[in-house]
């Protein structure tokens, strides 16, 4: 190898190593063999799936697809297709919208066809850890503001971060892991100030109780990112996309690689439009849960279970965060480990499971805490 190319590829890979990026918890597997435990004993509540769509109503959507599409082409008339129905969903024209490898890959667009080094990035904090590693990547400054004690956002030190070489903002909504929601009005105060894109992170707003969608027609800098991941049970699709005003919207469809979105996703999104009550019964069915969820995890001595309006709940112990969650693993039950955040010493966080897996899950919780 050419000396020269050996000594550039070197410190590439080296940066490429070095470079923060979202690494995947332990496989079932893996957790069951480390623990003794069967993978069927195994509970999986740290990454925010929705299993209230009962598997068994995909599947025959899944064999609709398989037999409606040929695999050997690229995709035709799906995509089309599939904007049509979520014109017809969010009530907005289909120019208004751009598909993509789920929202985290629309997401990571936005930050590379809008940031550059020498810009920066302005988000609240504790939030989705993904954009910092976007960010970052594009060798932007990554400012974040701290949210008060109760979640709540400070706008006054927001809207003192909007310096002229601030070029994006990051708002999640609701957020993640707080699971609160950004009221409307302070959405529209933020946007109304900030000196570039402003993209709001709704991934989980088929829980919330209302949707930044309707101000894409006032702010021609906002992009609301949705998904299919979470409320519509495809999170193994990988489909997600973007609402924006119609420039903005064509500007990020404009992606150097053809085709994002595989036919099987853009197929199943469709299904599950036209089968939308699907995901509306799970909404309401998981949403009942939550709140028995939150008040039961309350009623445990040194748990402290805070509200939400998406599909986990955010929580803090009076034991040492880290032994908490290797106790509810060794009795197959996988949460989130967060942390400190904010003034909360030892936070982690539980995807609202079906009813059986919270009871397994309170259980273990319970006998752990006050023993």
């Amino acid at each position: 190898m050419n000396p020269e190319c050996k000594s550039w590829l070197t410190k590439k890979l080296e940066r490429l190593q070095t470079s923060e990026s979202y690494n995947a918890e332990k496989t079932n597997e893996e957790i069951a063999q480390k623990y003794g435990l069967k993978v069927s004993d195994i509970v999986k509540l740290n990454y925010n799936e929705n299993l209230f769509i009962p598997r068994e109503k995909v599947i025959p959507m899944l064999k609709e697809v398989a037999d409606e599409c040929d695999f050997r082409i690229y995709p035709q008339e799906e995509e089309a297709d599939l904007r049509k129905k979520l014109s017809d969903y969010l009530q907005v024209p289909q120019e208004c919208l751009t598909l993509g490898n789920s929202s985290d890959e629309v997401m990571e667009r936005v930050i590379r066809i809008f940031l550059e080094k020498g810009n920066a990035a302005v988000t609240f904090a504790p939030t989705f850890s993904v954009v910092k590693y976007c960010v970052r990547y594009e060798g932007a400054e990554y400012v974040e503001v701290p949210l008060k004690d109760d979640f709540s956002i400070d706008i006054e030190s927001m809207l003192k971060a909007f310096t002229p070489k601030a070029k994006l903002l990051y708002l999640c909504s609701p957020n993640n892991p707080t699971a609160n929601q950004l009221k409307p009005r302070e959405i529209e105060a933020l946007t109304e100030e900030f000196p570039g894109i402003v993209m709001v992170d709704e991934a989980y707003g088929e829980y919330a109780d209302s949707s930044a969608v309707p101000l894409i027609k006032k702010y021609e800098n906002l992009v609301v990112l949705k998904t299919f991941s979470k409320a519509f049970s495809l999170a193994g699709l990988r489909l997600g996309y973007a609402v924006a005003n119609p420039t903005l919207a064509k500007a990020l469809d404009k992606t150097p690689a053809p085709y994002p979105v595989n036919v099987i996703s853009l197929s199943m999104g469709k299904k599950m439009l036209e089968n939308i009550g699907l995901m509306r019964e799970s909404v309401t069915a998981l949403k009942l849960e939550r709140g028995k969820l939150i008040n039961r995890l309350n009623e445990i001595k040194g748990i402290e279970a805070f509200d939400s309006k998406a599909n986990f709940v955010l929580f803090n112990t009076a034991k040492p965060y880290g032994e908490v969650y290797e106790a509810a693993l060794k009795q197959g039950l996988v949460i989130k480990k967060l942390g400190k955040l904010l003034k909360y010493e030892n936070c982690l966080r539980t995807t609202v499971g079906l009813p059986e897996m919270n009871a397994k899950l309170l259980e273990a919780l319970r006998k752990y805490m006050e023993d």
